[in-house]
């Protein structure tokens, strides 16, 4: 598989493949490679992250050597993956000229956008959060936020390879798009469809309560915030029964607890306030009973089930834990350095060490 692309759309399709066990060649500008390479401060993750597994070739593609070399990667790949601009990869090499090399090649071509009057629109994660919606229902009232990872960029990714796969088991080719614009507007389609059946604007997630009675942050003795989810009657008794809560009439059903929420949740606060969080978190595993303890990302470090869906990578001598795709085997993958894999994947197309020499004196390839 050829990833041409960078950053967070183009580099988690690529990674996804790699954890389900494709070979993947990452094909980078030899002038600095894939730009979160050099990313800093928060983002400084990103380029070991999505980058895990995957082999480095750095060409200059916009050479005619350069143009002839990815034309024989092409011709020996089943699947391209691509997140440049609008019309970007056209001027390197369009769909046609990639058909002829390889008739069956898959191409996944991810944009911001699909067919349609936006579809020379360039753009990024956050600015479709924004124009699908999502940065409203994620915010407060006059105050749109961005959702706490590229979440748009990486459910592309993942629609475009669950569409691969389905090509590859029909046994077909062919270019597919995908869109980040689009895989939100289906992310936010539930609101969309809610608007229509309530007939009114609905306010962000985060001002509306949701639509449970109890689905809230409380606060243990040891000053531990905990999230508790009760999504139905059972699950209320059940709750009162683990922290030996009088049964009331008033709070039986789900609606009379959601109506009364203000008056409701200040007293579970009160009672949850005498309990440390090992107990609260003792007494609804006992009743089974949802609950999320607040964590920062880094946290899952220290945490033994999120470690046991880890793995370990290797960047520039520092060893890194991260997750790996759920489901598939935890493999050590490490990340290699830009154009690490240059002189073997020329080899493997046959260049010989002259041709390779010359191919790196001419910038061509790192």
């Amino acid at each position: 598989m050829l990833e041409i692309g960078q950053v967070v759309a183009g580099p988690t399709a690529g990674l996804i493949f790699s954890d389900l066990g494709f070979r993947v060649i990452k094909i980078e500008n030899p002038n600095g490679g894939d730009i979160s390479r050099k990313l800093t401060g928060s983002s400084s993750g990103t380029f070991e992250y999505y980058n895990r597994g995957k082999e480095s070739i750095a060409l200059d593609f916009r050479t005619d050597t350069g143009k002839k070399i990815l034309e024989g990667l092409i011709k020996n790949a089943d699947i391209i993956v691509e997140n440049l601009g609008p019309r970007s990869m056209d001027k390197i090499i369009n769909q046609d000229r990639i058909k002829q090399l390889n008739p069956k090649i898959i191409y996944l071509s991810i944009k911001g956008y699909m067919c349609g009057p936006y579809e020379n629109r360039k753009s990024l994660d956050f600015p479709i959060e924004i124009e699908s919606g999502i940065a409203y229902m994620t915010g407060l009232k006059n105050k749109p936020m961005r959702i706490g990872s590229s979440a748009i960029d990486m459910a592309t990714a993942m629609m475009g390879v669950m569409l691969v796969l389905d090509k590859l088991r029909r046994h077909e080719s062919g270019v597919i798009k995908i869109g980040l614009f689009e895989t939100a507007m289906f992310l936010v389609g539930q609101h969309i469809v809610t608007y229509q059946k309530e007939k009114r604007e609905l306010m962000p997630l985060n001002e509306e309560n949701f639509a449970w009675g109890i689905y809230d942050f409380f606060m243990s003795s040891d000053n531990k915030k905990i999230f508790i989810a009760i999504s139905t009657d059972t699950q209320w008794g059940d709750f009162c029964r683990a922290f030996n809560i009088p049964p009331r009439d008033e709070y039986r059903s789900n609606i009379q607890r959601y109506n009364q929420r203000d008056k409701l949740i200040p007293e579970i606060q009160k009672i949850l306030i005498s309990y440390n969080l090992n107990d609260i978190i003792l007494r609804l595993n006992k009743f089974n009973i949802s609950y999320g303890i607040l964590n920062r990302p880094w946290d899952l470090l220290k945490n033994e089930h999120a470690l046991m869906h880890m793995v370990n990578a290797e960047y520039n001598g520092t060893d890194f834990i991260m997750p790996y795709v759920p489901g598939t085997r935890n493999n050590k993958k490490n990340i290699e350095n830009l154009g690490c894999s240059s002189l073997k994947i020329l080899r493997e197309l046959g260049y010989t060490a002259e041709e390779i020499k010359n191919f790196i004196d001419s910038g061509v390839i790192k």
